[in-house]
């Protein structure tokens, strides 16, 4: 009997591939929201941010992990339009 030299917790190809995506989105919203003036919005939306990935770090339902992908790109595109309307033209 073989046995495997690879720890338990190795991620499939799926999931590595998915990590990804979430710690790409995580690192984009983070630097939009350098991007706010206000430092107290800046650290609200900072402090919201890690929560909620923190709260969701161990979810393992490969549906709800995708529907929370969109959601927070979601979030990610409606905070670069608002920025973009804050903007002086």
């Amino acid at each position: 009997m073989s046995v495997s030299r690879l720890p338990p917790t190795v991620l499939s190809l799926k999931q590595f591939l998915q990590r990804q995506k979430v710690l790409e989105i995580y690192r984009n919203i983070l630097r939009t929201i350098r991007q706010v003036p206000d430092e107290a919005d800046r650290k609200y939306l900072r402090d919201w941010t890690r929560d909620e990935f923190k709260r969701n770090k161990d979810a393992t339902d490969q549906d709800a992990i995708r529907m929370m992908i969109t959601q927070a790109n979601n979030h990610l595109v409606e905070l670069q339009k608002s920025l973009a309307l804050a903007r002086p033209q």
